[in-house]
C-alpha cells in the first residue's frame, strides 16, 4: 500500500521540476529510503533481527544524529485532501540499477511496488500550528503502474489543478504531500450504504439532460464532519449540480461506487532530512 517513500518520491519529482535538476528514479528513492530507515533504526538501537519489520518513518531524533548537521528547510507536517479532480495522464519512468537490500526493503516485499493501483496525490500547505490548506490534488481511477503514476500525478496535482495558482519553489518548504491508493470498488443500489472515514464515494447521474460526475476520497466527509447525505449533496454540488438541496434523490440514473483508500503522508522535512542523507553519503549525484 501506499508508503513514506511512495511520498518522498513525489517530493523528489516536484522539487526537481522546480530545482531543474534530474530526479532519482522511483526505484532509487524505495531502496535509498530503506537504507536510510535500516540506517536510523540502527543508530536507535534497533536489533538487527528486528529491522525487517519497520514500515515507519525513523524518529527524528534518531534521523538527525545520522545526518550529524541540522537541515535548513522550514518543517512541514503530514498533509491530507479535502477536495479532489479526476484526470488521467502517464510518463514512462526507468529503474535503478541499485544491488538488493536489506530483507526488510519494500523491494523484497511480494513486489508490491510492481502492482498497479488508481492513485491520487495531495499538496497541502502548512501553516503554522500544523494547519492544513489543500493546495492540489488530482488523481485517475485507471490502473497506473506507481513509478509511472507518481511521477506524473506529483506534477499534475502541482501545476495543473485548475482551482490553484502552479506551485512555486518557494513553497516546497512548507508542503506536506499524501499518497492514496484506491482499492477495493463496489457499486451500490443505496446511495447511503457506505462508511464515513472509510470509503470514498464516484458518483455519475443525470439531471436537465446532463451528466454529471464527481468523486471524494475516503478522509473527506470525515474531515468536513459532514453526514451521509451532505457528502452526497456536496458531491452533487461538486459536480455541477445546482437545483434544491431537497431534490438530490431525484435525479436520474445515479449511480454510486463506493472504494477504499489507503494513504500515506510525509512532510517536506522528513523529505528533505532524507535527502541531506543520500547526499551526505555519495548515494546521488544531483
Amino acid at each position: 500500500m501506499a508508503t513514506a517513500a511512495h511520498c518522498a518520491y513525489c517530493f523528489e519529482v516536484l522539487s526537481s521540476a522546480l530545482e531543474k535538476r534530474q530526479p532519482l528514479s522511483f526505484r532509487e528513492v524505495e531502496d535509498l529510503w530503506d537504507r536510510y530507515e535500516v540506517a536510523a533504526a540502527g543508530e536507535a538501537g534497533v536489533p538487527e533481527d528486528e529491522m525487517d519489520v519497520i514500515l515507519s518513518p525513523p524518529p527524528t531524533a534518531a534521523i538527525s544524529r545520522i545526518l550529524k548537521s541540522p537541515s535548513t528547510s522550514s518543517s512541514a507536517s503530514s498533509s491530507t485532501p479535502s477536495l479532489s479532480t479526476v484526470t488521467d495522464t502517464s510518463e514512462s519512468s526507468s529503474t535503478s540499477s541499485l544491488s538488493s537490500l536489506h530483507k526488510g526493503s519494500s523491494s523484497s516485499k511480494g513486489g508490491a511496488s510492481d502492482k498497479k493501483y488508481p492513485l491520487f496525490v495531495t499538496w497541502d500547505t502548512i501553516g503554522k500550528g500544523g494547519h492544513k490548506s489543500l493546495r492540489g490534488c488530482i488523481g485517475t481511477f485507471e490502473d497506473q503502474e506507481l513509478d509511472d503514476g507518481l511521477r506524473s500525478y506529483a506534477l499534475t496535482s502541482a501545476f495543473e489543478d485548475h482551482r490553484f495558482d502552479e506551485i512555486s519553489l518557494r513553497e516546497l518548504p512548507n508542503l506536506g504531500c499524501g499518497v492514496t491508493l484506491l482499492t477495493d470498488f463496489e457499486s451500490i443500489k443505496d446511495p447511503m450504504e457506505w462508511t464515513v472515514g472509510t470509503h470514498g464515494l464516484r458518483i455519475s447521474f443525470t439531471d436537465r439532460n446532463r451528466r454529471f460526475g464527481s468523486t471524494y476520497l475516503p478522509d473527506v466527509a470525515r474531515e468536513q464532519g459532514w453526514t451521509k447525505e451532505e457528502t452526497m449533496i456536496s458531491l452533487m454540488r461538486k459536480a455541477g449540480w445546482s437545483s434544491k438541496s431537497s431534490d438530490w434523490r431525484n435525479v436520474k440514473d445515479l449511480k454510486v461506487v463506493r472504494y477504499r483508500g489507503h494513504r500515506h503522508e510525509l512532510g517536506y522535512k522528513e523529505y528533505s532530512e532524507w535527502r541531506h542523507w543520500v547526499e551526505e553519503t555519495g548515494r546521488a549525484s544531483t
